[in-house]
Order: C-alpha cells, then structure tokens, then sequence
C-alpha cells in the first residue's frame, strides 16, 4: 500500500454532539479501529470514503459548529508517520 492512497479518520474533539455516538456511531467507530489508539486510525482512502458515507446516516452527523461539523474528520497523515 502506498502512503498516497492512506488517509486517516480521527475524533475531532470539538464536536460537541453525542447524538451521534449513542446512537450507533460508537459501535461503527469501534469497528474500524482494529487496535489503533481510540482517537485515530489509517486506512485506504476507498475505505475511508464508504465508512464516512455510513457514518453520514447515523443520526447525530451533522449539526457541529461550522469548525467541527461532524464527530468523526479526515485528517493528514504526517510525513514521518509509520503507516
């Protein structure tokens, strides 16, 4: 796997919404880790992609503040980042 095709799902914090994760977004949040840390995990950007699409139907998704839309964000791998 190349490093170009890896993106990283993380917790963003500064979503205040628990709607999301009572609902069913812990369950499908957990399922994804496969031992990571619980704050962030890496994985294939198709991955990423059909798992942000089923986390976009669980009710609590939307409604963050507009610099922390959504419970769960896309962020960037670090250069020096093992993956």
């Amino acid at each position: 796997m190349q490093a170009e095709s890896m993106v990283k799902l993380a917790i963003d914090f500064e979503n205040p919404g628990e709607e999301w994760w009572s609902n069913g977004g812990r369950d499908l949040w957990e399922a994804i880790l496969e031992g990571f840390d619980n704050n962030a995990v890496v994985v294939e950007a198709a991955l990423a992609e059909s798992w942000l699409t089923q986390a976009a139907s669980i009710p609590g998704w939307e409604g963050g503040p507009e610099f922390s839309p959504h419970p769960i964000c896309l962020k960037a791998i670090d250069e020096d980042e093992i993956v």
